[in-house]
């Protein structure tokens, strides 16, 4: 099982550094929690800090007061640091990378190629295109400390740029040091070509180099064409270049595969295959083949006809065989390929991770165990016989090359096609995952409304920590499906800001709190987010807060007719914000995994593929003012069949179905930006939540007292302690 961003609660109690007080071991205390050298640091009036630094260390070096954060130590007033008067400024410091060393040694490989390198393409991606990828495979964030999960890193001799889109401009810039410039995909104009566009300009000649294994058969495809047009070309060095400067690089992850219960997925993987099959027949044969007679009065071979296909990405594989394991941070997969042809079916994993159970239950359906590393091997020599192999343009481009455009018919993703289609027993999963979330959302919410109604600190790291505490106090929970995105002031108009011990800010009274949070349940996976605020919040702050639940609401409330595209429904999201020239730079939504990734395709709001019932995807408009506040609100649904009172034509008509059951606070809310309907949607949505979740939280008079207040109340209302003054209507 994939082990959860989970680190262990640290002590308040100070007796034990008691005798360590000393200014010299206060400061290399510091030292061992911050990167840059004091000498280096930026000055700072008063910044918060979470970290296991005890009072006696802090006192020492001059810091003020220190707290207990929840269950961990936190100083939010710092002294000087040193004799010239700087301070830790952890609010824009994310611990940066110094690249420098790296760089030079990486820079001397390109040189020494048989054909030097103009540049190196370093992927975020690993051998089967994953969006969270194992500890070695983290190659990106190795070479230039970029902690994202998505970016892609283009070096030269001269200059190191990454690529990353709005999600991640902050956070990069943050991170990156000065070796490095930030190219800011999607963000208009020159600085807003991706990488593939911005090495198409490049001088003429040149030779770019990239793992094979690392780039899907799609970017390989439009990288070779966009060289070709200025004379350069495409090489694949023998061996990784970064794993050859990572020194101390991970051992690779060996977690045990298992079998996913069938109350769980709802469908045999013995049916899964033969609906592979079938699709495989279906396959048009390559344009070359022809059905005329030969000379012998037989018809044209079998070589061009489609006989097998090949998948390599993990959840598509996990999902096809009702297995699941923990080889990737918050994914519960495990690294493999699988062929799968007519009569045949062979899946290549690290032998050590499968056992007597799973050994018998992959015989039992036909299914032959080779090591991993064997499949290239085999698709070389054509190990499978006569016919061709069908990949998806997503394929690892390794694959590509290892069959040759002779063997191979590229193809859209059958199995990613069938995965989204969740069936009863998945849904009902989701349904019942989402209720367990959600009452530990509630719990946790209840916990810090009551530190921060008594004024105790508590900072987005130590709020963090604590909610993963109470999802794991569920039994049926795995991990989470990401890192919590707990972020308040600035930082929440950051999307995908995660705080550490040494960054982390307090979660004050005067901007909103937002958080992120997922969960790897057997029955299901969750990703909810909701925005938060302690105090009275600013007129825009409530307006922003009010257009992106506006957003959220059209959304949740449409009702289109069959064919609707996500991407034809994202503007109902946007419209609030649109009017006032306000917008988000991320998705409305994305799909979502059953007990597999959090983000799922081929649907979602930026898609232009047709949402079928089934479909289950995200509803999260947003709005982020940098440098000052976030907002976010987050509920998932699934694609339903609706009756309506005309059936135009006798049109089939969709609407949606909500999981996420936590309430939405109505402190930020501008009542009269809201229609009549509107405001109905938010009485049942939060009277739904009441009804659903309270059964749950009947051991936790605190929660409950917590979740009944939050969705009784009418309208906009601070948490003070003494109780709730507000009227709305």
């Amino acid at each position: 099982m994939p082990i959860p961003f989970f680190s262990r609660k640290m002590s308040t109690d100070s007796t034990s550094s008691a005798n360590t007080s000393s200014t010299s071991l206060a400061r290399a205390e510091l030292a061992s929690l911050t990167s840059p050298s004091l000498s280096t640091l930026q000055t700072q009036e008063s910044i918060p800090y979470s970290g296991r630094i005890s009072p006696s260390a802090a006192a020492a070096v001059g810091w003020g007061k220190v707290v207990a954060d929840g269950g961990y130590l936190s100083v939010h007033t710092l002294g000087t640091m040193n004799g010239n008067g700087k301070q830790l400024d952890l609010t824009t410091n994310l611990i940066r990378t110094d690249s420098t060393a790296r760089l030079a040694e990486l820079r001397s490989l390109m040189k020494a190629e048989p054909e030097p390198l103009g540049y190196y393409v370093v992927p975020s991606e690993d051998a089967h295109q994953s969006e969270h990828v194992a500890a070695p495979d983290k190659r990106r964030e190795f070479i230039s400390g970029f902690t994202g999960s998505q970016g892609t890193a283009v070096i030269s001799q001269n200059e190191a740029l990454l690529f990353v889109d709005a999600r991640y401009y902050t956070q990069a810039e943050r991170q990156l040091d000065n070796n490095w410039h930030v190219r800011k995909v999607g963000s208009g104009g020159m600085e807003g070509r991706d990488w593939v566009q911005w090495l198409s300009d490049r001088p003429k000649g040149v030779t770019v180099g990239v793992d094979s294994r690392l780039i899907s058969h799609e970017t390989a495809s439009q990288i070779t064409t966009a060289l070709l047009a200025n004379g350069s070309r495409l090489k694949f060095p023998r061996l990784n270049l970064i794993d050859v400067v990572w020194k101390n690089r991970p051992p690779k992850p060996y977690g045990q595969i298992y079998i996913h219960e069938e109350r769980f997925h709802g469908q045999p993987a013995t049916e899964k295959l033969q609906a592979i099959r079938a699709w495989i027949k279906t396959q048009k044969p390559h344009q070359s083949y022809s059905t005329s007679k030969t000379a012998s009065g037989s018809k044209s071979s079998m070589a061009n006809v489609p006989t097998a296909t090949i998948i390599s990405s993990l959840p598509n594989i996990a999902w096809l065989l009702n297995l699941r394991g923990s080889d990737l941070p918050f994914t519960p997969v495990f690294h493999a390929y699988f062929f799968i042809s007519l009569v045949a079916a062979v899946l290549f994993v690290d032998r050590k991770k499968v056992n007597h159970e799973v050994e018998s239950y992959l015989k039992s359906m036909g299914v032959v165990l080779r090591d991993y590393g064997d499949v290239f091997t085999f698709l070389r020599t054509g190990g499978w016989g006569a016919g061709r192999v069908l990949i998806e343009p997503q394929t690892p481009y390794v694959i590509s090359l290892m069959l040759s455009s002779p063997r191979y018919i590229l193809a859209a993703s059958y199995s990613d096609e069938m995965k989204a289609l969740k069936n009863e027993a998945e849904v009902e999963g989701f349904r019942n995952a989402y209720k367990r979330d959600g009452a530990a959302m509630v719990r946790w919410y209840a916990w810090l409304d009551e530190k921060m109604a008594k004024g105790e600190p508590v900072s987005e790291w130590g709020a963090s920590q604590k909610l993963t505490e109470y999802k794991r106090l569920n039994e049926e929970f795995v991990g989470l499906a990401y890192e919590n995105i707990s972020a308040t002031g600035p930082n929440a108009a950051v999307p995908h800001y995660t705080p550490t011990r040494t960054n982390a800010l307090l979660i004050d009274t005067r901007t909103p709190y937002v958080m992120d949070s997922g969960g790897q349940y057997f029955d299901g996976t969750c990703d909810t987010t909701r925005t938060m605020h302690y105090g009275d919040p600013t007129p825009d702050q409530m307006e922003a807060y009010t257009k992106v639940l506006k957003g959220h609401i059209a959304l949740d409330s449409v009702i289109f007719p069959e064919g609707t595209t996500g991407a034809q429904l994202d503007v109902l999201a946007r419209k609030a914000l649109w009017k006032d020239g306000m917008n988000y730079l991320h998705g409305s939504g994305h799909g979502v995994g059953s007990f597999l990734n959090v983000h799922e395709g081929p649907h979602g709001f930026s898609n232009h593929v047709p949402l079928r019932p089934g479909h289950v995807l995200t509803n999260e408009p947003g709005f982020y003012k940098e440098g000052e506040f976030g907002v976010r609100i987050e509920s998932a649904m699934v694609v339903r069949r609706v009756e309506t009172k005309g059936r135009f034509g006798g049109d089939i008509w969709l609407g949606f179905e909500r999981f996420t059951q936590v309430p939405i606070q109505t402190t930020m809310i501008q009542p009269e930006m809201l229609t009549k309907d509107e405001r109905r949607w938010i009485k049942a949505h939060n009277a739904q939540v009441r009804l659903v979740l309270a059964p749950l939280l009947q051991d936790d008079k605190r929660a409950l007292k917590w979740l009944k207040r939050e969705t009784s109340r009418p309208g906009p209302a601070p948490v003070v302690a003494g109780g709730v003054k507000v009227e709305w209507d």
